[in-house]
């Protein structure tokens, strides 16, 4: 085996690594199980809320600060892509009944997220003028 085989077979190992942690951390997300939600960031890790400016430093203040969340919230993976030290996770985030369209950028350190962004994004009603080229998507 040369060194290009050897580092696609290890990226292939940690990929499907990191992919397990993925699931394990939205799986928690959805349960409201804070201390295994969180066990994939580093204790230095980034969550970073573009559309409100705020950002978030360090594993606990990052549990802290979604532990307090006071709505009721369910995660809803659609899909997640990605490899190496960068994936995207697309999901539906429902607090109290009403959907939020959430895409989480990670970058990853090693098998841990570094930083993390999550931008979030509204249902809104679709404008009848473009129906003759869409269809409707089951969401």
């Amino acid at each position: 085996m040369n060194d290009q085989q050897q580092t696609e077979q290890y990226s292939g190992v940690q990929d499907q690594q990191i992919r397990a942690a993925l699931d394990q951390h939205w799986a928690a997300s959805d349960a409201n199980d804070f201390e295994t939600e969180h066990l994939i960031y580093h204790e230095d890790a980034v969550l970073d809320y573009p559309q409100s400016g705020e950002r978030t430093r360090g594993r606990r203040n990052i549990q802290n600060q979604r532990a307090s969340q006071p709505s009721k919230k369910r995660f809803t993976v659609q899909r997640i892509i990605g490899s190496g030290d960068l994936w995207v996770s697309e999901f539906i985030l429902t607090y109290d009944g009403k959907p939020s369209y959430t895409v989480s950028i990670m970058e990853f350190r090693g098998d841990k997220v570094a930083r993390e962004t999550q931008y979030f994004a509204d249902s809104f009603v679709a404008p009848a003028w473009r129906a003759q080229w869409v269809e409707r998507m089951d969401t």
